[in-house]
């Protein structure tokens, strides 16, 4: 199956070895996304509303580039450090989708950078 990476244009070189995306037979496979700047550094330290903020404009960015949109959005991984947060964090989730909600799942974990409060990695379905 043939597969592309997704690399929006202003993306950050990644702290690992991955790509924002990648899209294979309509799908697109949006990496956990944290939220951080060109430099990889956190954004918004200390407020969870703006960071998830941040992180799905991010991978709105991500399945605009691959030809889709919010809409097409069928499943979320939500990782946040704190479960004081996941209000705050559902509170800007619900702002990116209105209507019919995709399925999702939500841990609280450690994240690779100490001042990172959320992040998320989605699947949307972008085929026709």
């Amino acid at each position: 199956m043939p597969k592309k990476a997704i690399v929006p244009a202003g993306s950050s070189a990644p702290i690992a070895p991955f790509v924002p995306g990648t899209l294979a037979d309509g799908v697109v496979y949006v990496s956990g996304t944290l939220p951080f700047d060109r430099d990889n550094n956190v954004v918004h330290v200390g407020d969870a509303a703006a960071q998830t903020r941040h992180v799905l404009e991010t991978i709105k960015r991500v399945i605009e580039t691959a030809g889709g949109t919010m809409d097409d959005v069928t499943f979320n991984s939500i990782f946040i450090t704190s479960w004081d947060n996941y209000a705050a964090v559902n509170a800007v989730y619900a702002d990116y989708f209105p209507g019919e909600k995709p399925a999702r799942f939500c841990i609280q974990c450690g994240l690779v950078k100490p001042d990172a409060l959320v992040e998320i990695a989605s699947v949307a379905h972008i085929a026709k």
